[in-house]
């Protein structure tokens, strides 16, 4: 039976501290904004940096669509030629990028070695509030992983004043009574010298935005700085004071985001991208430092704020709508780092500061239902890109967030152009026919073959994961870390193979979000499902017909010689698209075969702080529902 809030919750503020209101400056994208921070011009050494970040990728963009242009040239380009030239100048140029960028992070860390140390200096003690939104999670998770937090916080030096909120949005009514539970076993069992808070607001206006809006103009002033958490993440107490002693020791910082590692997969699909966040994401991370600076992005979550200048120049406004209406804008972590930057404040990003986790979507329907939510705030980035005052870098991480989902139907356009290229006859000379002059005869395939464009891009795309495997492997503590030798190469030879793949299925699902955007209809926000246990035969298929149907198409299309050979790989993948996406939530146990558990050094040995965080979470979940069973047992009575 629902419970009544009005009885179990007192007042929105019941639990919180005293109000120190501070106000949130209104922000125009039409104008410049009024206050700047004074902050350092890039030196030569940045300036150096992003030119070998940007400049091999244009350049080698640029060789590669002059020769396919070359190749047309012949019988004079005509439209769709010029889209085939345009689709591959820019799929090309955003698979060159990640190569770069590793490529950055690799000479760093070999002219640097050494782990960040922390500034040697810094400002006096700060009181920082550890911020945690949440909106219909389980409540022993979320409480449970801030137990475990405020325990690790509490071990260590204090020179910084430390205050937890959860901040609740959750619209059940038996979640939220599951809450205030939680939040009074947190509280009661919290170390001394750290309060914990509570509040939940009567109604959810502007989603997390509007959450942690509310909760800087009422009680911000009270506090320096915010680190902004998920429902799913944990840091280490090392990590937490890191981010701190980094902020005071930096005045013209107005966020330092955290590199956070994937942890708690159980899935085949969720070890996928912890073994690929754990032996790649590293290397791509250390590259995205060198060449960003203090022009860096925000994640959303597991970084620090400086909540005055968040407050002076980071309010978003509302976009709007064709018929007027006012939009909200969605992905707003992007914008924010943007907003933070054209005031004046330094964006930072740690990629070695370690102690940061978060949980990954456990199957290929988790996965592409947050990329739907994901994908119609940055298709919104696009409409950003000519806001007043922002820096370039700044504009080319909003572009790069719409960008990441634009492809998708790009590549899908270009292989269906070059599928069908495949199949033209190679005695096709004229270009032009007389009875269809609009309709050019495209070029013969022994002068442009689809399967060397699809080698070429495969090998761009799999040199970034190769690099770093190949960087980590050299180090015999770091095989040791992942199992051996064998296991490592083992797992990274099978994450690849899985990767390939599943690229094509996440390619179209990436095309239907982009499609779902544009027409309105990305769906409401759910709380990620971050305990699959997969989904059934027939719900897999209502989710995937489209990739099924594709599969089968093209599959008969090659049966009938009107689809190019290279094309079956696509096509496999696409046509097994229900099997591979119930293959995705099979749980990887103990006894499947090493290679095949695709292990990290965090599943080998889980930190301290994530071991804590099982523990806590357990607890939590006896209090909160044994305290449940005693209230119904009461209530029947």
């Amino acid at each position: 039976m629902a419970v009544s809030m009005d009885r179990v919750i007192p007042h929105p503020a019941s639990h919180m501290p005293p109000l120190a209101r501070l106000p949130m400056a209104p922000q125009d994208f039409s104008k410049s904004p009024c206050h700047q921070a004074d902050l350092a011009k890039a030196t030569r050494a940045d300036v150096i940096w992003r030119v070998a970040a940007f400049a091999p990728a244009v350049l080698i963009t640029l060789f590669l669509s002059t020769a396919i242009a070359q190749w047309f040239a012949d019988g004079g380009v005509s439209a769709l030629e010029a889209v085939v030239v345009g689709l591959v100048a820019v799929t090309f140029l955003w698979v060159s990028l990640p190569v770069t960028t590793v490529s950055l992070g690799l000479i760093r860390r070999l002219t640097n070695p050494c782990r960040t140390k922390l500034s040697p200096t810094r400002g006096g003690a700060q009181t920082v509030a550890l911020l945690v939104p949440i909106y219909n999670e389980i409540p022993w998770d979320v409480f449970g992983n801030a137990s475990a937090m405020l325990k690790e916080l509490s071990q260590g030096p204090q020179k910084d004043r430390f205050s937890l909120f959860i901040l609740s949005d959750t619209r059940d009514p038996e979640i939220a009574e599951q809450e205030l539970r939680a939040f009074f076993a947190l509280r009661a069992d919290a170390p001394s010298g750290i309060s914990v808070h509570y509040r939940r607001r009567a109604a959810n206006t502007d989603k997390k935005v509007g959450n942690l809006t509310d909760w800087i103009e009422n009680w911000g002033a009270g506090f320096d700085a915010m680190i902004v958490l998920d429902a799913d993440s944990l840091m280490s107490g090392a990590a937490i004071r890191q981010l701190a002693h980094e902020l005071a020791a930096d005045p013209g910082a107005g966020l330092i985001q955290s590199f956070p590692s994937l942890i708690g997969s159980e899935t085949l699909f969720g070890r996928m991208q912890q073994f690929s966040n754990s032996v790649y994401g590293w290397l791509l991370a250390e590259g995205l430092a060198v060449w960003s600076q203090r022009e860096s992005n925000y994640w959303g979550h597991n970084a620090i704020i400086r909540t005055r200048a968040f407050a002076d120049s980071a309010r978003l406004p509302y976009l709007r709508g064709l018929r007027g209406q006012k939009n909200l804008i969605l992905s707003h972590d992007f914008v924010e780092a943007g907003m933070l930057r054209r005031a004046g404040w330094g964006v930072r990003f740690l990629p070695r500061s370690g102690g940061s986790y978060e949980e990954a979507p456990q199957t290929v329907i988790d996965y592409a239902m947050r990329d739907r939510r994901w994908c119609q705030g940055n298709m919104q980035h696009l409409r950003i890109l000519a806001a007043r005052g922002f820096h370039p870098v700044s504009r080319f991480h909003l572009l790069q967030g719409a960008v990441g989902f634009l492809l998708s139907p790009a590549w899908f356009a270009l292989i269906v152009i070059w599928a069908l290229l495949g199949t033209m006859p190679e005695d096709s000379a004229n270009y032009f026919s007389a009875s269809n002059p609009l309709h050019p005869i495209w070029p013969t395939t022994d002068r442009i073959n689809g399967l060397v464009y699809l080698a070429v891009i495969y090998s761009m795309l799999l040199l970034p994961k190769i690099t770093a495997t190949l960087a980590l492997g050299m180090r015999r503590r770091t095989r040791e870390d992942y199992g051996g030798w064998m296991p490592f190469i083992g797992s990274a030879v099978f994450e690849i193979l899985c990767s390939i793949l599943y690229a094509p299925v996440m390619m179209v699902q990436q095309t239907m979000a982009v499609i779902f955007a544009f027409l309105g209809r990305s769906g409401t926000w759910v709380p990620q499902n971050r305990n699959s246990g997969g989904y059934s035969w027939l719900q897999t298929l209502r989710f995937h017909w489209l990739e099924t149907l594709c599969g089968i198409t093209m599959t008969a299309g090659i049966a009938m010689g009107a689809v190019s050979l290279w094309l079956v790989p696509i096509a496999v993948s696409l046509i097994l698209a229900v099997p591979l996406s119930k293959l995705s939530a099979v749980r990887i146990g103990a006894r499947v075969p090493q290679p095949f558990r695709l292990d990290t050094p965090q599943s080998l040995r889980e930190p301290r702080v994530v071991r804590s965080a099982r523990a806590e979470r357990a607890w939590m979940k006896d209090v909160v529902t044994r305290r449940a069973d005693d209230s119904a047992a009461i209530a029947a009575e």
